[in-house]
């Protein structure tokens, strides 16, 4: 199912990725636990726009345990029992041909495609994904 992204939500998501990754972008994809939107797609990895979607629909249906993770990881460790990992940031999967970035904020997260990424490029993109979507 499709959804309805506002225009400067989906334009500052995708103008922050492509600002802070560069040519490298391959994708750009807002999600919530139900539903997911197709953002931005590098012109030369589909041959239309389903097949972007069918791609993705997949890579989101993994990606979803970010709803889980984030909360799960808070609560490793009570305040007064020790280290903290602190606050969940992003999660970065590195693949032998690409990359995955996921940012999740309370109901909705964005992921991003990559062939290559700088992890501190990529910290400060995440930094701003979590701002638009606060």
């Amino acid at each position: 199912m499709a959804m309805n992204v506002s225009n400067e939500l989906s334009d500052g998501l995708v103008s922050t990725a492509r600002a802070g990754i560069g040519d490298t972008l391959r994708s750009v994809v807002y999600f919530t636990p139900e539903t997911f939107e197709v953002l931005y797609v590098r012109k030369d990895l589909y041959d239309d726009a389903a097949a972007a979607r069918a791609a993705k629909g997949a890579l989101v249906d993994v990606e979803r345990s970010g709803f889980v993770d984030g909360p799960a990881y808070a609560a490793l460790a009570p305040d007064e029992a020790g280290p903290r990992f602190g606050e969940y940031e992003f999660t970065l999967r590195v693949f032998r041909e690409g990359f995955v970035g996921r940012v999740v904020v309370d109901d909705h997260g964005v992921l991003v495609t990559t062939d290559e990424v700088d992890v501190g490029g990529f910290e400060e993109v995440a930094v701003t994904f979590r701002k638009l979507l606060a």
